[in-house]
């Protein structure tokens, strides 16, 4: 059964990450797809060179017009976020959709590999773990989940018990179910999930492919969160992220200019496996 889903992302006018990485994916996967750009963005920042437009006046108004309108979401999905004002905005609408039964899935996008993204402040992860506490479902990357837990980045990786240390303190914050990707627990990549129905910590190990694209991270959030809106339970839609995640990057691993992202228009029936 399709689902109306609101997605609050910034739009790239050139490359294929954020809402145009997540749009055509939901949207093959047959749901109702409604946006909310936090920021309008030149090209993928992997180019070097971009110009960013932040939206939050009209976000602001937007919000207030469909309030009045009485529009309704079954879930409501959060990516980029551009300021501070921003994230105090989105996490109070966060809480006022939750508070209908909304399903919120957050991703908390501020950095990767170690390294927080410029402009990323005190404040703004404040605000993320905001808007954390308000989710149903958070996908961070492990920079991003160890950033809100307040632990050291491990850059060679997690024990076992570093990994329950992590999630305990993600739960700590009022995070509910939880799917760290990027993260590598002895020795093996994998991705760290938490399921707050059944109690259960679960390790999902995968053998990276080595090409980078911009976006992946969209596109796992858009399978994941089509698969739980079917019905499907956290570890086994996250399974089904990675495996169409891995692959799109497989079908693609040729293209000459990476920096634009995976053209996922032409790899969509991954999903259906």
């Amino acid at each position: 059964m399709s689902k109306q889903i609101l997605l609050i992302n910034d739009m790239a006018g050139y490359g294929k990450v954020a809402l145009s990485a997540m749009i055509p994916v939901l949207s093959h996967m047959r749901h109702n797809i409604y946006n909310l750009p936090t920021a309008l963005v030149s090209n993928t920042l992997d180019y070097g060179k971009f110009e960013i437009l932040e939206t939050t006046d009209y976000m602001e108004h937007t919000i207030q017009v469909w309030e009045k309108l009485g529009f309704s979401f079954d879930a409501v999905s959060t990516g980029f976020i551009v300021s501070e004002e921003q994230a105090k905005l989105i996490a109070e609408f966060c809480r006022q959709q939750r508070e209908k039964g909304t399903a919120i899935f957050v991703d908390p996008i501020m950095g990767d590999e170690g390294k927080l993204y410029n402009g990323i402040t005190e404040k703004t992860i404040s605000h993320m773990r905001e808007l954390v506490r308000v989710s149903d479902y958070m996908v961070p990357n492990y920079t991003e989940a160890a950033c809100l837990a307040d632990v050291a980045y491990q850059e060679q990786g997690m024990t076992e018990e570093e990994a329950d240390v992590l999630i305990e303190k993600l739960l700590a914050i009022g995070a509910k179910s939880i799917a760290v990707t990027s993260a590598r627990i002895n020795q093996q990549e994998c991705v760290l999930v938490y399921d707050n129905q059944k109690k259960e910590r679960a390790i999902l190990p995968f053998t990276s492919i080595p090409v980078r694209f911009p976006g992946t991270g969209d596109i796992f959030s858009a399978v994941f969160m089509g698969k739980i809106l079917e019905g499907k339970d956290i570890v086994e839609s996250a399974q089904k992220a990675m495996t169409a995640t891995k692959a799109m990057i497989e079908i693609n691993q040729d293209n000459a200019d990476k920096f634009k992202g995976i053209p996922i228009e032409s790899c969509l029936e991954v999903i259906d496996g």
